[in-house]
């Protein structure tokens, strides 16, 4: 099933054949003449795929493939991905990257409870980012990781936090040399050179841009409290 959709404003074509990704997609079909993307898995890289990873299903091979097909796409339009819970408040989206197990969705959770009707997860796994009108935007994309919780929205980037598991809550800003090594084991890492020097010059404007931060936290509305008093975004 061919379909047309618009990702982080990028016209995108592709087939779907499974229920998961073809529901995920549904927020975000729309119509063009021509794709900026287009996307097809081969027969013979399903068969790849289950070859690394037998555990998995046809539909979750086309979830995963065509996510990361996506976003290595996306880093020619001056985009990339980072593996974070995303959350909006007052129209600017917070991410909060950290490894799996460590509590991103937890955190953003608590924002949910605390802020109620004020705040909105863009995306619970995968937000995608972009260089746009000399400011980084944050997007919804079908690709949200196990809660499948996103929205089909753009919004500026209020700050990125490396979020780790502690007692007491903290917050301390961090340097863009402090954030590179963090960031790049959160987003794609293309294997070919030329694209891997796009990736490393989209980060090296974003991190110069982007407001850094790392932040200890339990699992209290405290823990938003402490963190938003301190990355806010107020311009």
């Amino acid at each position: 099933m061919l379909k047309k959709l618009r990702v982080a404003d990028v016209n995108l074509q592709i087939e779907l054949l499974y229920e998961k990704t073809i529901k995920q997609a549904k927020d975000y079909e729309t119509e063009f003449d021509k794709p900026n993307v287009s996307i097809h898995i081969p027969c013979s890289d399903y068969e790849d795929f289950k070859k690394d990873a037998p555990y998995l299903s046809d539909e979750d091979i086309e979830y995963l493939y065509t996510g990361a097909a996506f976003y290595e796409a996306l880093l020619h339009f001056n985009g990339f991905m980072l593996h974070s819970s995303g959350v909006v408040v007052d129209n600017y989206a917070y991410l909060f990257s950290a490894d799996p197990g460590t509590g991103k969705s937890t955190h953003t959770s608590l924002y949910l409870k605390y802020f109620k009707d004020n705040a909105k997860i863009i995306n619970d796994d995968k937000p995608a980012l972009r260089l746009m009108d000399n400011d980084i935007y944050v997007y919804g994309t079908p690709w949200s990781g196990k809660t499948n919780q996103n929205i089909n929205m753009r919004v500026p980037l209020g700050a990125i936090v490396f979020l780790e598991r502690s007692e007491e809550n903290w917050v301390k800003e961090i340097t863009p040399k402090e954030a590179i090594p963090l960031i790049l084991q959160q987003t794609i890492r293309p294997n070919d050179k030329d694209t891997m020097i796009k990736l490393l010059d989209i980060l090296d404007t974003v991190l110069s841009k982007a407001r850094l931060y790392k932040l200890g936290c339990n699992i209290s509305e405290e823990a938003v409290r402490v963190s938003y008093s301190k990355i806010k975004r107020e311009d």
